[in-house]
């Protein structure tokens, strides 16, 4: 895959976006046309696989219709379809079929019910299969009836089909087994979608090159790893990200995410990246409230909670066993700490996490003081802490910071302190990590060393002494002596300023003589 292909690919689907912008509000238009070359994905890839499997009998899927063994070949390849890619779809129900006869013509022209029903079809294809629960309300964001697309229905059939005609003539090129083209083009989609969102694109994208920072972080020194775990999976780009950083044949990927339309989409981007059904385990419940691995440890662990978020922290928590050990819960006002001691609770004992957290976890009092002083003196989990640049998550401007955590520390009686807050590049408004900023973290974290006003490698006496607070200018000293100021220097110049002040003053002075006027001063 050149850079060319990705770029143009890219181009091409933000150009067919705009199609829509001028029609609805983002989020609404996001979730069309994301949903739309879903459709178009799995239409494909079915294509591909029926075709490959009639390849023997000298036919390709759109052949079958009207053949004497059409009943049988249906089924065959219906059968076939749900243990491979989990759902089917006939050759009339394919995405190329319905943009052909959008763009037909009479009466065959409105496509909209049909579309409705192939959609409804693709999630009823699983039903009783082993992908029922990876498919199902997979569409539901994608209202066809709703007067966002049009004021009739003619308006929005001819919306439609403009969008899915615009879709069809582009080559998503999934011949191409080497290639994650599309993957990596529906990722710049997302991103594109949170750039523009606002307050809430934190609800479903972490920018990518934070997500290179965790992925990394918690991949170090591993070539491969079973399993990654994302309590807060938004649109997935986390786990996706770690499946870069190693050998992922065989990664088990598992998350939680308590909105169903960002759930949705984290499904979506899973399959999109060639992500096996059965190799995805994401659910939709509120993660603190209703853990739907509790069972399960993690080798892996990266998140990017909602800062400061509310939860119940109700006393029954306290015989959780998520929590129990602690003694206290993270206030009702800030689940930050809940987040951190849910992670800890599915880590292996060989495991790294790498959590995105406001600064405040740093430092602050009462009962985060109290479950953050047991982390580091009674359980000694916390690796390392590396503070991150302001301004660097879509839809806040509060500087943060990721605490990396291990049950089986290598290092057990230090703690590295990274200061990365002024290493970035202002990019419009926002400012993000570039290459050489990522690659220091890192060899900054697998190197353990202590930096002139970059890191340090503090002990735990230190931090004892510190009374368990971890705010990093207490041990990374960023301190910048400001120059000597020349006193001396400063009066002679003010001195010939003075002087050529008074040479103005008289030049003026003497215009305004000669034109009969008052002088300005």
């Amino acid at each position: 895959m050149s850079d060319t292909q990705k770029r143009n690919l890219e181009s091409q689907l933000w150009n067919i976006a705009n199609t829509l912008r001028g029609k609805m509000a983002a989020d609404d238009f996001r979730d069309y046309i994301l949903g739309f070359i879903f459709y178009k994905y799995l239409s494909k890839k079915m294509e591909l696989y029926a075709n490959e499997i009639l390849q023997p009998d000298g036919l390709t899927f759109d052949q079958i219709e009207g053949h004497k063994q059409e009943g049988d070949f249906i089924e065959a390849i219906k059968d076939a379809a749900l243990d491979k890619l989990g759902y089917f779809l006939l050759p009339s129900e394919l995405f190329s079929e319905l943009a052909r006869r959008g763009n037909s013509g009479g009466k065959h022209k409105f496509i909209l019910s049909d579309l409705a029903k192939v959609l409804s079809h693709i999630e009823q294809s699983t039903m009783g299969s082993e992908s029922e629960e990876d498919f199902g309300n997979l569409f539901e964001d994608l209202d066809l009836t709703s007067s966002k697309l049009g004021k009739s229905e003619n308006d929005k059939n001819e919306l439609i089909v403009k969008v899915l005609s615009h879709l069809d003539e582009i080559d998503f090129d999934l011949e191409n087994t080497e290639s994650d083209l599309l993957g990596d083009a529906y990722e710049y989609l997302i991103g594109q979608f949170a750039s523009g969102a606002g307050k809430k694109a934190g609800e479903f994208y972490t920018p990518q090159q934070v997500s290179k920072v965790l992925a990394k972080l918690v991949t170090a020194g591993k070539k491969k790893i079973k399993n990654v775990y994302d309590p807060t999976c938004g649109s997935g780009s986390l786990l996706l990200r770690v499946a870069k950083e190693v050998d992922n044949k065989g990664l088990l990927f598992y998350g939680q995410e308590m909105n169903p339309t960002t759930y949705n989409l984290c499904r979506m981007n899973m399959i999109m990246h060639d992500v096996h059904y059965k190799r995805f385990d994401i659910k939709n419940e509120n993660t603190l409230e209703k853990p739907q691995h509790d069972d399960m440890r993690f080798e892996a662990i990266v998140a990017n909670p909602p800062f400061s978020a509310k939860w119940s922290a109700s006393p029954l928590f306290l015989s959780d066993d998520r929590f129990s050990a602690y003694g206290k819960l993270a206030p009702s006002s800030k689940a930050d700490f809940a987040f951190v001691q849910h992670m800890i609770h599915q880590l292996d004992e060989k495991g790294t996490m790498a959590v995105v957290l406001p600064h405040g976890v740093l430092f602050r009092g009462a009962a985060e003081g109290h479950i953050r002083k047991y982390l580091i003196k009674d359980r000694n989990y916390l690796d390392a802490v590396i503070g991150l640049p302001a301004n660097i998550f879509y839809g806040t401007s509060i500087p943060t910071c990721i605490l990396v955590m291990k049950k089986s520390r290598e290092h057990k009686d230090n703690i590295l302190f990274i200061d990365a807050s002024q290493s970035f590049e202002k990019v419009k408004t926002q400012n993000i990590l570039r290459e050489e900023d990522i690659t220091r973290i890192i060899e900054t974290y697998t190197q353990r060393v202590s930096s002139d006003k970059y890191s340090y490698v503090a002990t735990l006496k230190e931090v004892k002494e510190n009374d368990y607070n971890l705010n990093i200018p207490r041990y990374v000293d960023t301190f910048e002596e400001e120059e000597q100021v020349d006193l001396a220097a400063i009066s002679k110049e003010l001195k010939t300023i003075e002087k050529d002040m008074a040479v103005t003053d008289a030049t003026i002075a003497d215009f305004c003589n000669q034109l009969g006027i008052d002088t300005p001063f």
